[in-house]
């Protein structure tokens, strides 16, 4: 699992519009969940919990699609373009996780 070390020991300095994107996404979905936990505890009807889960799950989607084109457009990028192709192996493999 050397790809795992790999990406465990890097960081990516983010711009403050993309953190402040990436992390006013995060909070609606917060928000959301926590909608959801309100609705359990009210005995909502089962539909509507799922409904509301189902755009729990198309909201934390959408933030991995954002994520994952910043993350090409950048980390990626800049990596191939130094040389370093193992960054290629890391995409692959994060890519696998996410389509699972």
């Amino acid at each position: 699992m050397e790809n795992a070390s790999i990406s465990a020991e890097r960081r990516k300095v983010r711009g403050d519009k993309e953190r402040r994107d990436l992390m006013n996404r995060l909070k609606r979905i917060e928000g959301q969940v926590r909608g959801l936990q309100r609705m359990l505890d009210e005995d909502a009807w089962c539909p509507d919990i799922l409904t509301q889960a189902s755009a729990v799950n198309s909201a934390l989607n959408s933030f991995c699609r954002v994520l994952l084109a910043n993350h090409i457009r950048t980390c990626v990028t800049e990596d191939i373009r130094a040389g370093r192709d193992d960054t290629v192996d890391v995409l692959l493999d994060t890519l696998q996780k996410l389509m699972k």
